[in-house]
Parts: C-alpha cells; structure tokens; sequence
C-alpha cells in the first residue's frame, strides 16, 4: 500500500514538473521578444541637447600675434662742450667712450663726395656752369673720302699730263682698219694707269691701244683736297687719214 502511494504520488510531481518548464520557456522567450520589438517599433530619438552638440561648428582659429613694432631710430643729444663760442674742458672723464652710430639719411641721386648746386635743368652736364648752353659746338669730323669714284673721260682729258701716241698695227693699216677702242681703266692716287682692260673696238687695234694707254700719266683727282683712286674710259681713235 505504501509502494503504490509513491508510485501515484511521484507520477504527479512529474506531471507537474513537465508544466512548469514549459510555463518557464513561454515567458522567457515573450520577455525575449519584447525585448527585440519594443526598441523596433519606438525607437528612441537622440535627445536634443546631444544634437546641438554634434551641429556646432568649431570655433575658429585665433588669429596670429601682430609683428613687433619697427625699432625707432636712435638719436643721440649730444651736449656741446662750447660755451661763448669756447671751448671749455669736461667736468669729469666718462669711464667708457661709446660709438653711437645714427642711421644716414637716403642722399640724392649723384656722384659720392660732391655737392650739387640748385637752379640746373634736367639732363644737366655734371660739372656745368649754371645757365650754360650744352657742350658747345661738337667737334667738326671729316668725313672719309670713298676709296673709288667714277669720273667722265672727259673730265680726266683735263688731266692729262702724258699721252703717248699707239703705234699703228702694220696688219691693221694694210686691212685699211680704223676704229676707236674704248678701254676701262683705273687711275691711281699716284695718277698711273691700273686695271686696264678692253670694252669694244676692232680686235686688230686693241692691243695697240692697251700698250699706249698704259704709260699714259695723269694728274692726280683730289676730292676735298685729298687724292682719291678714278674709275673711267679712255678712248683711242685710229684714223689711217691722220
């Protein structure tokens, strides 16, 4: 009788067990649940405070200290030791002789160690005496006289000092051929015969005019007063009459 009152009673502490974990799991995991919902359905806003906090700006940067203030230049009083127009002594012997140096003035366009003088004009001469005009008259250049000019030959006729007669070719007379050969010459400073050589005129002729013409001598071209070299035409005529 005992044995079947443990068997009917441990029967229901079992059953009773059995409810009550399963009780156990259905609350645990609706507090689970309510957990994970309730943040999702109302969420929480950020309170205001925080959000004023996180929108400001910084401040901005402080601004850099001014620079120093320039250096006033040093003036020195300097006590004159001249009383009455006289020099008196010190009344005592300082310890220490200071150089004191004082900044120069900016000085005036010019050339160092000299003084200018007031009243001058722009573009003045240095040195120039006070309403004068420039430099004076510039100095007179002669020009250079041209190594070569060209001259007529008729002017050189004038200057003409020796002529020599051409010979004749014997050929030339016997063919009864005349003619004037015209030659190219230049005359020296010296006035000699250079460069010669034939522009036209019969062929049988021409050699008998180049030897005349080259002991001709002629007086010397000046152009303003200096010789110069002459570029011209010398004209021989050939004539069987004369």
């Amino acid at each position: 009788m005992f044995e079947d009152a443990l068997m009917e009673s441990g029967g229901r502490i079992r059953t009773k067990s059995k409810y009550f974990t399963i009780i156990g799991f259905v609350l645990n995991g609706s507090i689970l649940a309510a957990m994970i919902l309730v943040p999702l359905i109302y969420p929480e806003a950020l309170p205001k405070a925080a959000m004023a906090t996180l929108l400001v700006a910084p401040p901005p940067p402080p601004p850099p200290p001014p620079p120093p203030p320039p250096q006033a230049p040093v003036h020195v009083k300097v006590v004159s030791e001249m009383l009455n127009n006289q020099l008196t002594a010190p009344t005592k012997i300082p310890k220490e002789i200071k150089m004191v140096k004082e900044e120069a003035a900016p000085s005036a366009a010019g050339v160092a160690g000299m003084e200018g003088m007031g009243g001058g004009a722009a573009g003045g001469v240095l040195g120039g005496v006070l309403g004068g005009i420039g430099n004076g008259p510039a100095p007179v250049v002669k020009a250079a006289a041209p190594k070569k000019i060209a001259v007529s030959s008729g002017v050189m006729q004038g200057n003409l000092l020796v002529k020599t007669m051409p010979q004749y070719p014997a050929i030339a007379k016997a063919a009864r051929i005349q003619g004037t050969v015209i030659l190219q010459a230049t005359i020296s400073k010296a006035g000699t015969i250079e460069n010669l050589h034939v522009v036209s005129g019969p062929p049988m002729l021409q050699q008998a005019a180049m030897d005349a013409v080259r002991s001709w001598r002629y007086k010397p071209y000046l152009l303003n007063g200096d010789p110069v070299e002459v570029e011209t035409q010398v004209n021989v005529v050939f004539n069987l009459g004369g």
